[in-house]
């Protein structure tokens, strides 16, 4: 049976660090760049910025990123420390840039999803992916 490699990532964010955006978005480039191919690799970084950008836009506390990848998939989750479950919305065309985040994951992630846990929630999304 062939064993499967799992990296991991790990980083605390503080908050409004919005420094720490670009600096997440790198470190994931980096563990996924003997990893995985170019495109879904491009695909998560954008997701992963969106959602901990979110983390920091819409709470106090920052958030916590967790990122796993095996060979054939990649789990991102971000968790911040606000109960408040967010509301995925079609933003308004005159409406900027703003509330794009949770429709950008729920068109490219394979699976994503919110939950709660005691101290806030959790929102992750899941991507089939491929070795170079």
């Amino acid at each position: 049976m062939e064993r499967q490699e799992l990296a991991r990532l790990h980083r605390r964010v503080g908050r409004a660090d919005v420094a720490a955006v670009s600096e997440v978005r790198g470190a994931v480039r980096e563990l996924l760049r003997y990893r995985w191919k170019e495109e879904p690799a491009q695909v998560a970084e954008l997701l992963l910025s969106e959602l901990v950008t979110n983390a920091l836009v819409h709470t106090d506390d920052g958030a916590v990123v967790a990122v796993s990848v095996a060979p054939q998939k990649l789990r991102v989750e971000v968790r911040d420390f606000v109960p408040d479950m967010p509301v995925s919305h079609v933003p308004d065309a005159d409406d900027g840039t703003h509330g794009r985040g949770l429709v950008l994951v729920e068109s490219l992630a394979d699976s994503w999803g919110i939950s709660s846990h005691p101290l806030g929630k959790m929102v992750w999304f899941e991507l089939d992916g491929e070795r170079p």
